[in-house]
């Protein structure tokens, strides 16, 4: 199944065109990178698919089903759920408190014990965390438990923007694990990423942006060999 559909998608802020007729697609089960500098408009098309922002043209599809005018409220209740960039937990309520917080919109109990055991499974340090408020966290602690609060809101289609964002490259490379348990779990994925190399380590597909637009494409194992990804992405030295 065709999980999720952007089919010429023109985003604007005032009169700057932050993307300019992105196109890309993610199958269901599937893993999938877009890769790209600083405000190569990474996070501006994550937030248009979640509907933070409004598309100035193009469509979306979720499911088969256009989202492009769908608030952001009601595609969560639909199961797309983004991790934002920089956490954004709330730093005063504890760690528990944060995941329930995540469950707001089920209602199935026996859905909300199933999906917190499965994050504290994947998190162990959150279960040892979870009386914590969840501002005393590391900044690796406060990503897993970012992540572990969208799991509780059973998500069809997770969106994760820059997760490796001022992690240490031990923490970074837990949360990547995390991610390729989630892929093996079957979990569709649209990761948002600037560390190029994990990110195309444990994704299917790729996408590499510049200034608003898609400038190449392809399988993942392919595009961590292609010089011009090399060059750019990955020091040219792998």
């Amino acid at each position: 199944m065709m999980m999720l559909k952007v089919d010429n998608l023109v985003v604007r802020y005032g009169g700057i065109t932050a993307v300019d007729g992105v196109s890309l697609e993610l199958e269901e089960h599937e893993t999938v990178a877009l890769i790209g500098a600083n405000g190569a408009g990474k996070t501006t098309t994550l937030h248009t698919i979640s509907g933070l922002l409004k598309a100035a043209g193009g469509k979306i599809f979720f499911q088969d089903e256009e989202i492009t005018k769908v608030p952001a409220e009601n595609l969560v209740a639909r199961g797309v759920v983004q991790v934002p960039e920089g956490r954004q937990v709330f730093a005063k309520l504890t760690v528990e408190e944060n995941l329930r917080l995540g469950a707001y919109l089920q209602k199935n109990k026996q859905v909300i014990r199933a999906n917190h055991e499965k994050v504290m499974t994947l998190f162990p340090i959150l279960q040892e965390r979870r009386r914590q408020a969840a501002g005393t966290l590391s900044g690796g602690e406060q990503q897993m438990l970012a992540i572990g609060r969208a799991l509780m809101s059973n998500p069809k289609l997770l969106l994760l923007d820059e997760p490796s964002m001022g992690l240490s490259p031990l923490m970074t490379q837990q949360v990547f694990d995390v991610l390729l348990e989630l892929k093996k779990q079957g979990m569709t994925i649209l990761l948002v990423e600037q560390n190029a190399y994990e990110a195309l380590t444990i994704s299917d597909r790729a996408y590499i942006m510049e200034t608003g637009n898609i400038t190449l494409e392809g399988r993942s194992s392919e595009l961590i060999h292609d010089p011009r990804v090399k060059d750019a992405y990955l020091g040219g030295d792998l």
